[in-house]
């Protein structure tokens, strides 16, 4: 565990100004131009995904993104209604499936869209397999007889943070969170080690530099810097718990969560921005943009706040949940999933689609 940051950690207010709900979702676009939402869960022909997607995460140019669905006419050898990973091109509409395996848990994608990751089941264990989307180059974490999960892929994806989870009769249970290379599979850090295997939810920045990641058993968040080789944390206020949500990949914010608020602290300063009574789901590749669900129900779903500013514009006004890495730079762009059938015209299927909102 690393030592207490000497800095104290400055809360600030921010007053939530949150827009009145709508009955229905503002003007549809294509192809990703000018403000709006986009369905994306579609087949190059336009023609809705025949089954559930979810799990979506974007690039930093918003050119990308990522998600899991069961559909069988994304691409054209389609599947056999199990879930597989899709890397959609938003500016061509076109679909490649990242192999043929059933991804455990949501699918992540480097920030400028050449690799995926993704936990998968082998054997008794769970593993993170990798792929280059250009080559369709494919590459295992190097997790030895053990499990690994909780991939964080760099901005170039030659750098993977994960956790690995030791889990034998005959040794006791433990994780180590490492930094793993693509080329190699090799360790490159190890960043911390537990005697638990409670979920660490590492985070790594663009460049690789800095790794977020929670102690899942006592609820402090700390931050690893590669060049110094220092932990610094627990972050959060000592008198509170919390649970991490993100690093910025520019290595500046971190997300994370502690009673009903929302917390996003400086890196550099080590202060920490309030935002009251909200769920925080993800920031921007630049630290500035907060993606978050109000814990007030009458209002929007998922709503991107400005830091700067303070003030909010609706992602989607319709029940809808995203992921991690789920906004792009500048918060242009947001990728979402929802069920609701209302958000863009000629939805008659009832499943869940991938959304992405575009913000001019």
């Amino acid at each position: 565990m690393g030592a207490a940051l000497s800095a104290a950690v400055v809360v600030c207010a921010v007053t939530a100004v949150l827009p009145a709900a709508a009955s229905a979702e503002p003007t549809a676009v294509a192809g990703g131009l000018g403000a709006g939402v986009e369905r994306i869960s579609v087949a190059a022909d336009g023609t809705l995904a025949d089954d559930n997607s979810a799990g979506a995460s974007i690039t930093s140019d918003g050119r990308h993104a990522v998600f899991s669905s069961s559909a069988q006419n994304l691409t054209p050898n389609g599947t056999t209604g199990r879930d597989r990973v899709y890397v959609r091109d938003q500016r061509t509409g076109q679909f490649k499936r990242m192999g043929d395996l059933t991804p455990l848990q949501p699918p992540v994608i480097s920030g400028d869209g050449e690799y995926v990751a993704y936990t998968v089941k082998w054997m008794r264990d769970v593993r993170v397999r990798q792929y280059q989307v250009s080559t369709g180059r494919t590459a295992s974490a190097n997790c030895s007889a053990y499990s690994c999960n909780q991939p964080s892929l760099s901005a170039d994806g030659q750098h993977t943070a994960l956790a690995i989870l030791i889990k034998r009769p005959s040794l006791p249970e433990h994780q180590t969170i490492e930094v793993q290379d693509w080329n190699t599979g090799g360790t490159k850090a190890t960043v911390a080690e537990f005697d638990h295997t409670y979920p660490s939810r590492p985070s790594i920045s663009g460049d690789g530099r800095y790794v977020a990641y929670q102690d899942g058993e006592a609820n402090e968040v700390f931050v690893w810097d590669r060049t110094s080789g220092t932990t610094s944390g627990p972050i959060e206020d000592s008198s509170e718990g919390a649970s991490l949500v993100q690093l910025s990949k520019d290595g500046s914010k971190v997300v994370y969560l502690s009673g009903s608020d929302t917390y996003v602290y400086d890196v550099r300063s080590g202060t920490a921005q309030l935002v009251p009574n909200v769920r925080g789901v993800a920031i921007d590749p630049t630290g500035r943009y907060l993606l978050y669900a109000p814990n007030d129900t009458n209002g929007p779903s998922l709503t991107l706040r400005d830091l700067q500013t303070g003030t909010d514009a609706v992602v989607s006004n319709q029940p809808a949940s995203a992921e991690t890495d789920a906004v792009s730079a500048d918060g242009h762009d947001v990728v979402f999933q929802s069920t609701a059938g209302d958000i863009m015209p000629g939805d008659t299927k009832g499943k869940s689609h991938i959304y992405v909102r575009h913000f001019s």
